[in-house]
C-alpha cells in the first residue's frame, strides 16, 4: 500500500501540521475474516518488521494492517530524525505530551480501520511507542473525541499494548469525570497490557503505573501480564498470551 498523509486541524481555524505516514503493509486473514487489527510498531521501526512476524501467529481469521509512522525530529534524539508516531522528550509520567502528534497517528489508524466491513471486529495493538499509541487510541475511543476536540468515529473491540505506556495519563482522571458515556464504554472495552519486569527502555514500573491509571480511570476490563527477565522485546510465551487473549475476547472461530 502507499504513502499517505495525515493533517489533524485544532478546530480553532489554526493551519494543522500535515504528517507523512510511511509504508502500510497488510497480512491477509488466511481463513475467514473475522477481526481486523492496525498493530504499530515502536520507535525508529517500521511496519514491515511487525507483518513478518504477525504472518506466523495461529490468527487465521485476523487482517493485520502494520502502518509506518512520520519520520520526524525525535527530542529523546536531541532532534535527530527517525520514525516516531508522537514526539518525546523523555519516557516518563513527567515528560509532557506531543498532542497533535497522538492525534495525528490515532486519526491515521481510525481512517485505516474506517474502510473495513461492518460486520468486522476492530482492534489497534503495538510495541513500545506503537503500545503508547494504541493506549492513546483507546482514551479517544472511550471519550469520544480526540485531544483537540474533533470527533474519534471508530470503536475498537480490543487494544493490546506491549512494552508500553499510557500518553496523558495525567489529565485522563479529570476528562472522564462527569461522562456517564465514557465510564460506560471504558468498563467494557478489553485491553491487554505486556510488560517485561527487565524492560531498560520503557521501565517496568510505568508500564505498571499505566495499567493503575487506567484501572482507576474506570478501564474495569483490563488484563496486566508482568514477565520475569523480559527486555524490551518480545518472546513467544508473551505472543501466545496476546493469540489466547484476542481469541477469547474477539471471540475467533476456528484458530
Amino acid at each position: 500500500m502507499s504513502n499517505s498523509t495525515s493533517a489533524i486541524g485544532s478546530g480553532s481555524g489554526s493551519s494543522a501540521k500535515t504528517f507523512e505516514f510511511g509504508r502500510t503493509h497488510v497480512v491477509r486473514p488466511k481463513g475467514q475474516h473475522q477481526a481486523t487489527i492496525v498493530w504499530l510498531h515502536g520507535l525508529g521501526d517500521k511496519g514491515s518488521s511487525w507483518s513478518q512476524l504477525l504472518e506466523t501467529l495461529p490468527l487465521p481469521n485476523i487482517k493485520w494492517i502494520c502502518p509506518t509512522a512520520p519520520t520526524r525530529p525525535v527530542s529523546i534524539f536531541g532532534g535527530f530524525p527517525c520514525t516516531a508516531w508522537f514526539d518525546v522528550a523523555d519516557i516518563s509520567e513527567d515528560a509532557p505530551d506531543d498532542l497533535e502528534g497522538l492525534d495525528a497517528s490515532a486519526a491515521h489508524v481510525a481512517n485505516l480501520l474506517s474502510t473495513e466491513p461492518a460486520d468486522i471486529k476492530l482492534g489497534i495493538g503495538g510495541f513500545s511507542m506503537g503500545a503508547a499509541t494504541a493506549l492513546y487510541s483507546a482514551t479517544c475511543r472511550v471519550l469520544g473525541q480526540y485531544g483537540n476536540g474533533n470527533l474519534y468515529t471508530i470503536s475498537p473491540s480490543a487494544i493490546v499494548g506491549l512494552s508500553g505506556w499510557l500518553p496523558c495519563s495525567r489529565s485522563l482522571r479529570n476528562r472522564m469525570e462527569g461522562s456517564h458515556e465514557a465510564a460506560r464504554s471504558a468498563a467494557s472495552l478489553p485491553i491487554l497490557l505486556c510488560h517485561g519486569l527487565g524492560d531498560d527502555v520503557v521501565a517496568y514500573k510505568l508500564g505498571e503505573k499505566s495499567a493503575q491509571t487506567l484501572s482507576s480511570a474506570g478501564f474495569r476490563n483490563l488484563t496486566f501480564k508482568p514477565y520475569n527477565g523480559l527486555g524490551h522485546y518480545t518472546i513467544p510465551a508473551e505472543m501466545d498470551e496476546v493469540c489466547n487473549w484476542l481469541t477469547t475476547k474477539l471471540e475467533l472461530e476456528g484458530s
